[in-house]
């Protein structure tokens, strides 16, 4: 198991553990990773900043995040995490919605949700199909649905067809609008 530390912070979440990848003062990636993967506390000050708007994110689902991002993708995959960042915290969209308002395929936007570099803070989970809670991070069931499931469910999104639970995934936190979108 590979445990060699490529972030520049690494912080326990209710999610489990998340590393954070950064280029200058811009987030750059947001990855779930393995606990194999050591704790890193920040040493910049941009690095603080983005561990305490992760930390009022997991303490209040309302937090707005005000990184500076820098994600390489498409002009659409761009377009995309444009518009997931317009989707207010306790408000859904469904795939097909968002197409609709890109003039493009709801598979599409699936399509890019599952490769957004930045999840949390570019927030894919509020993207639903229209017969239940869709996928997450390219997949239908498993922990990134228990996932999906309890991001939903921090920002009071409940229903029957998503089935949300009331704990999170893994065991629990251990330690306590500027965008630069570039193709």
């Amino acid at each position: 198991m590979k445990t060699e530390n490529v972030y520049d912070v690494v912080l326990d979440s209710p999610l489990g553990r998340l590393g954070v990848r950064c280029r200058g003062k811009h987030v750059t990636r947001l990855d779930y990773v393995d606990r194999a993967v050591l704790l890193k506390a920040a040493t910049s000050e941009f690095g603080q900043r983005v561990t305490a708007q992760l930390e009022q994110f997991f303490a209040n689902s309302r937090q707005r995040f005000t990184l500076a991002l820098d994600l390489q993708g498409s002009a659409f995959q761009c377009r995309v995490w444009e518009a997931l960042m317009r989707i207010p915290a306790g408000q859904t969209r469904t795939y097909g919605e968002l197409a609709a308002t890109l003039d493009s395929g709801a598979r599409a936007v699936g399509n890019a949700c599952r490769h957004n570099p930045v999840s949390i803070i570019v927030p894919c989970h509020r993207v639903v199909s229209t017969t239940g809670i869709g996928g997450y991070s390219g997949r239908t069931d498993g922990r990134e649905i228990d996932r999906k499931q309890w991001l939903l469910g921090h920002e009071g999104i409940v229903g029957a067809a998503l089935k949300i639970r009331k704990k999170p995934p893994t065991s629990g936190l251990q330690s306590s609008k500027q965008r630069n979108l570039h193709v």
